[in-house]
């Protein structure tokens, strides 16, 4: 492996300032460990002088056992006119008992004199008196510059006074930060070239996204000799993020040969972003590089075609290597290659003369025309390719369906379902009510299949999205029904489309009980 690359993680601080990112001090303990199994070298947990939560994270922390991870902990310099030892943040740092601190001090003038309203003198001795006060007591200390390359470019000299005042401190690292996320990539190799000569210790470097350049300024920094990388996973953080460290990782060493994390971890990738996802309740984004669910998703005809034959044609690495894996989609712009690859990958068989592919290709383009979306939707999918090839027994049938809402004045309204269905020669007629006429429709088809088909107990229903197709017609405007499921083992999506959301709502349910009974009632008939 190449260089060494030092990762620093502030999800559990920095990324906490993203606007939906809220967690808990348990939440902020289980994610160090996951970093610390995945070989991150420092885990920063918070503020501790900020809030509670972080300070008693700081306690549960000292309790466990962390093989790779170093907990830190952020603040400060001291206040204005005020000594170390009698600054109630920087005890609050000290108490925490980590052996790594890291302190956030101002190179920029303006933020001196116009933010803090001290000299700029005074902002110079606030950084060193900090920094030699905890190293007397025997801490590893990071100083975070913060706005440096704005600093610098106003006024260089002393941007750089800044950086001297924290290695006269004692500082062990020096963490040169673009806080505003405004610089150019050329900005900050320009800068780095003509700074990193003056420092006498290991850099790093902490970017901000603000105009989606964070990661292309971390990877500049690093050619520039930064052997610390801030950053968080996902690329969480207040305002438009920080440097996602899942693309700065799979960049940096899948790509340019830098070692960030033991080799073997690199499969761990994709499992801790959705992790991280999963814990802060943010829904993961399909598009992320490296580990979304579309980072190896294949669409287009030819693309498919291609794939078959190399992957290397259409993806830059192979997808297990960071823990992903290879998904073909299939909708209008599909060829035969996409649905004998899909066909392949759920066990259906399709005529090997290529005449099954065509009709299901006719038949998702016709029905996606009409404002269907199969490649969101793949439980829809597999039964609709088990249709079209006559592999498909339907277990129940519709017989008739209503469906009322009763409202009384201000009071809430409630829904009532009647569903009438008939498997194979027997009826069964059943009511149900709900918190709305979909969930009434769901509670009362699954009061009438459970006699039949006890199987359906074990899964529910997890989302359900109503999106308008064209609204040029208003109120009568066809619409598109969404609804994922999920049992023990697996998640799935199915869809439905009509001008009556009722209906559509109808369609998508029946997929989803329908894909379920298709799994459990194999090879039973």
């Amino acid at each position: 492996m190449g260089k060494q690359i030092i990762l620093y993680d502030t999800t559990l601080r920095d990324g906490t300032q993203g606007e939906e990112v809220n967690l808990s001090a348990e939440d902020k303990l289980k994610i160090a460990h996951k970093l610390d199994d995945f070989g991150v070298q420092y885990v920063e947990g918070g503020w501790p002088g900020s809030n509670p939560k972080d300070a008693r994270f700081f306690e549960m922390a000292r309790k466990g056992a962390f093989k790779t991870a170093k907990i830190t902990a952020f603040g400060s310099t001291r206040r204005p006119r005020t000594r170390p030892e009698d600054d109630v943040n920087i005890r609050a740092l000290l108490e925490t008992e980590a052996e790594t601190l890291t302190v956030f001090g101002k190179s920029w003038d303006l933020h001196a004199s116009e933010i803090l309203g001290v000299s700029l003198d005074e902002n110079l001795a606030m950084i060193e008196d900090t920094l030699r006060y905890l190293k007397k007591r025997d801490r590893r200390v990071i100083y975070d510059a913060e706005h440096f390359f704005d600093g610098y470019k106003r006024n260089p000299p002393y941007a750089l006074r800044t950086i001297k005042g924290a290695i006269n401190g004692g500082a062990d690292t020096i963490v040169l930060c673009d806080t505003n996320g405004g610089s150019m990539p050329e900005e900050i190799r320009r800068i780095m070239q003509e700074v990193m000569p003056q420092i006498s210790i290991p850099v790093g470097i902490h970017t901000h996204n603000d105009c989606g350049l964070a990661l292309a300024n971390t990877i500049v920094a690093v050619e520039q000799g930064a052997v610390m990388v801030q950053g968080t996973i996902n690329g969480y953080g207040e305002r438009c993020g920080n440097t996602d460290l899942v693309s700065a990782i799979g960049n940096l060493q899948v790509k340019m040969g830098y070692s960030c994390i033991p080799h073997e971890n690199l499969r761990k990738l994709t499992e801790l972003s959705y992790y991280v996802s999963e814990v802060a309740n943010i829904p993961p984004s399909g598009e992320r590089p490296f580990v979304g669910k579309s980072a190896f998703a294949h669409k287009g005809g030819v693309h498919v075609s291609a794939i078959l034959k190399n992957p290397a044609a259409y993806e830059h690495i192979e997808p297990e290597f960071v823990g992903n894996r290879r998904r073909v989609l299939v909708s209008d712009l599909s060829g035969k290659s996409n649905i004998e690859y899909k066909a392949k990958e759920m066990g259906i068989r399709v005529g090997g003369n290529g005449y099954d592919s065509e009709k299901i290709v006719s038949e998702i383009k016709r029905m996606e025309d009409q404002g269907y979306q199969f490649d969101a939707a793949e439980g829809s999918l597999e039964l609709l390719i088990k249709k079209v090839t006559g592999q498909f027994e339907e277990p129940f049938r519709l017989e008739a369906l209503w469906v009322t809402m009763e409202k009384n004045g201000s009071g809430p309204s409630t829904s009532h379902a009647t569903v009438k269905i008939s498997v194979a020669d027997d009826h069964e007629i059943t009511a149900a009510e709900g918190d709305g006429p979909v969930n009434a429709l769901d509670n009362a088809l699954r009061k009438a299949l459970n006699k039949f088909f006890p199987q359906i107990q074990g899964m529910g229903l997890v989302d359900f999205k109503v999106r308008v197709i064209d609204g040029s017609d208003g109120t009568a405007a066809r619409v598109r029904v969404r609804i994922e499921s999920r049992d023990a083992s697996e998640t799935w999506s199915t869809i439905g489309v009509s001008e009556n959301v009722i209906e559509a709502s109808w369609q998508a349910l029946v997929d989803s009980i329908q894909y379920k009974l298709s799994k459990v009632l194999k090879g039973k008939r």
